[in-house]
């Protein structure tokens, strides 16, 4: 039998982490014809059927499904063999796929990545925003950036904020002609710019004071599903908006919005980075983990 390629088999993994063709071929820079041929040779050679192909998706086989589980730390044991040996400047290389929101990114581009990018120029970092929480193992990501509320609990999570407090905001031309907010039910009676979950369903507004707590389904004729969108259409007017500080910062900062409610906004216990506990951890994860660790004040 011809020992497959060291190209075969990480077209392989790579089809498997990423469950489609597609994916896996924009990722290798292959055309997808290629990367098809490749697996198919493969599977010919080697006399087994690696993956269940339909035109809608892709799924291993239980020949590929042990293929993967005892190939996968033998190739990410030659990634780090070949990172020690190979760059004449010690250089680690690779590539690091990070699945976040588009807060999350936004916190890593002012903290840890310019210090990460500079000290290790050889790695490669794919971040994906998706609003949406997504299984990183089954996507094929090396780490997730959330909430911490809403990191699975069997991940290991590190800290990259510290809390992270929500603020209830509308911009002054909005409030100039209604009536004030001095209660978290006046809201009730307000144009709210309501936030729609990946799931689906629609965020309640969530205030606590003394022993009092409120979980509001704020009325609205606009629904977003973006913090940064819905701190925009507040400072133009369109309603109240109820978002991470962060967001309105810079609408605060200009005046052309306030906060309300200050003494009843709850906050979040802040945004993690995360990774299975169960995988082997590749070279560029554990040295990002690291530079988080080193960058990130809470």
């Amino acid at each position: 039998m011809k020992r497959p390629s060291w190209n075969e088999l990480l077209a392989v993994k790579t089809v498997a982490d990423q469950r489609s063709f597609r994916r896996a071929a924009d990722l290798l820079g292959l055309k997808r014809s290629t990367l098809s041929h490749t697996i198919k040779g493969l599977e010919t050679a080697l006399g087994v059927r690696l993956f269940h192909r339909t035109t809608r998706s892709v799924a291993l086989t239980e020949t590929g499904e042990m293929l993967i589980a005892r190939m996968t730390p033998l190739l990410t044991q030659m990634d780090e063999l070949l990172n020690e040996v190979t760059a004449s400047d010690r250089q680690p290389y690779g590539t690091l796929r990070i699945s976040a929101s588009d807060a999350a990114i936004g916190l890593l581009l002012e903290t840890t990545l310019p210090t990460f990018m500079q000290k290790y120029s050889g790695i490669e970092i794919d971040l994906v925003a998706q609003g949406e929480l997504v299984d990183i193992v089954e996507q094929g990501f090396d780490a997730g950036i959330r909430l911490f509320e809403d990191v699975p609990k069997d991940m290991v999570a590190i800290a990259l904020s510290g809390p992270l407090r929500f603020v209830t905001v509308a911009s002054p031309d909005y409030l100039a002609a209604r009536p004030p907010i001095k209660h978290p039910q006046d809201l009730m009676q307000h144009t709210c710019l309501r936030h729609r979950l990946p799931g689906g369903k629609r965020y309640h507004w969530e205030y606590e004071q003394n022993q009092e707590r409120f979980a509001l389904d704020v009325p609205g004729s606009l629904t977003l599903n973006s913090g940064a969108l819905m701190t925009e259409a507040a400072i133009a007017g369109l309603g109240v908006a109820y978002v991470p500080q962060r967001y309105a910062q810079h609408g605060l900062d200009r005046e052309r919005l306030v906060t309300l409610l200050d003494d009843w906004t709850i906050a979040s216990q802040g945004i993690a980075l995360y990774f299975s506990q169960h995988r082997h951890m590749p070279l560029a994860l554990r040295l990002f983990v690291d530079t988080v660790k080193a960058t990130t004040r809470v």
